[in-house]
């Protein structure tokens, strides 16, 4: 082996778990509080959530990189220019973190829940995997937050589980809802009251909880109907309980 490739630094990503610091794994924990160099993603102008989950944790004189989005929800995810600009940025957060990691510097980026959950820090993932060391730190998923905020089993014996993204058409939705027996809808914000209408249309608007800000500051579990005509925070989960085989 070269000492070129000896020296070459690792990218960490950190998944952070659902919010609560006491959810983080001890591996990400050790991680944070011993970065050298910390990345992480936000919304321009915000200080970004991850960043907040580390508050107090990270080592006098650690270099950040703010990772801004170019784009949110200002043009739809079907517009052209929306891939466009995405694929853009993560191609340059991408470049900045190789350069790091050519110098021989460790990289912790952190992510909220699990880095391979429908998370940011896969594209830069499949990016830098097969150029720079790449490592990944599993975390609690915001889902098995908000099903344990609920008290109850998501699922029993043998039932199917499905997870949607509330951004599928209506059709879609009601497709994949008829067809399981249990559910977790992820991204609601905006998208409730398409939410609403196909968990009626697949007759499991009845069984529906909502929960906010699982695990969190503010965290909220009731059932979706007695939240009907108001809009829902992002950091919502829309849940439906299997009711499988059991002893």
């Amino acid at each position: 082996m070269s000492g070129a490739a000896l020296t070459t630094g690792t990218i960490h990503g950190i998944g952070l778990g659902p919010g609560d610091p006491d959810l983080m794994s001890v591996r990400a924990h050790r991680l944070v509080t011993s970065a050298r160099h910390v990345a992480f993603f936000r919304k321009q102008g915000r200080s970004g959530r991850a960043r907040g989950m580390v508050e107090g944790m990270l080592p006098a004189g650690v270099v950040e990189f703010a990772m801004e989005y170019p784009v949110t929800t200002e043009i739809p995810l079907a517009h052209p220019g929306y891939n466009a600009a995405l694929s853009a940025f993560y191609t340059d957060c991408t470049a900045h973190l190789r350069s790091l990691a050519a110098r021989g510097e460790d990289v912790v980026v952190l992510c909220e829940g699990d880095p391979f959950f429908y998370g940011s820090f896969m594209h830069l993932y499949t990016r830098l995997k097969d150029d720079v060391p790449v490592q990944v730190v599993p975390a609690t998923t915001g889902m098995s937050a908000a099903w344990t905020a609920s008290g109850r089993p998501i699922t029993w014996g043998d039932d199917v589980l499905s997870v949607l993204m509330a951004t599928l058409p209506e059709d879609e939705l009601v497709r994949h809802m008829e067809a399981a027996d249990a559910l977790v809808v992820m991204k609601i914000g905006r998208n409730i009251d398409k939410v609403r209408r196909a968990l009626h249309r697949a007759g499991k608007y009845d069984d529906a909880w909502l929960v906010e800000y699982a695990s969190m500051e503010g965290q909220a579990v009731q059932k979706l109907s007695q939240a009907e005509g108001r809009m829902t925070p992002y950091f919502s989960i829309v849940l439906v309980h299997g009711n499988g085989r059991r002893p």
